[in-house]
């Protein structure tokens, strides 16, 4: 997809717009903003798979990881309000704009960009469930032509904790390992332990069968 998309044309936003209930990403319920990116065709970049040396990024958006080919996570700072960030985010694309950022197609701002960048399941959870499009979204040399936004360079998605963001939810390794001793066999208990790796029959007290989905290899 960054090999073949323009970021000129094939940006396309719905603004104001019904969202999932369980989606959280706009400042209300079921309302926020989606993007389509919409590409194809043959390759027209070359991504690239280093951060590309003599790149001093401004602050106060400084220390970066390269995640995936093409795709750049920087730390920021605490996020404040939109009306302050976006301020920020508009200087410092400004900023970086004259910079050789050959071979990056998008940048995520992120509160932890080790974090981030770890895996690909970090970066993807990250991005898409920490940004609303129509807020988050910003480019190198962006434009507005006759309703149609795009960027010229990368383009950049702000995926912050916003102050409105639901508090994250951290697995308590305590707890994991009292399940862990409930789901040794033989001990009865990890018959009702459901999980969806594997699937294995039960017989009740009336001697018919009926089917768990269980964790097999507990």
């Amino acid at each position: 997809m960054l090999e073949r998309i323009d970021w000129t044309r094939d940006v396309h936003f719905q603004t104001n717009t019904t969202i999932d209930t369980l989606d959280y990403t706009g400042d209300g319920l079921n309302a926020g903003s989606k993007v389509v990116f919409a590409a194809v065709g043959s390759p027209k970049h070359q991504l690239a798979n280093e951060w590309p040396g003599g790149i001093s990024l401004p602050r106060p958006f400084s220390h970066a990881k390269l995640a995936l080919p093409g795709i750049l996570v920087v730390d920021g700072a605490a996020f404040t309000t939109y009306e302050q960030e976006a301020g920020v985010m508009e200087q410092w694309t400004k900023l970086i704009s004259g910079d050789q950022l050959t071979g990056i197609r998008l940048i995520i701002i992120a509160d932890d960009a080790g974090f981030t960048a770890a895996t690909t399941d970090n970066l993807v959870w990250v991005a898409f469930t920490r940004s609303n499009p129509a807020y988050d979204i910003y480019g190198v040399d962006s434009f507005t032509q006759f309703k149609h936004w795009g960027c010229k360079g990368p383009l950049m998605i702000d995926a912050r904790t916003k102050p409105h963001h639901a508090p994250a939810l951290i697995k308590d390794p305590a707890v994991e390992r009292r399940v862990d001793r409930l789901g040794k066999r033989g001990i009865p208990a990890r018959d009702y332990l459901v999980s969806l790796a594997g699937t294995a029959r039960a017989a009740d007290n009336r001697g018919t069968s009926r089917v768990l989905s269980i964790n097999t290899n507990l």
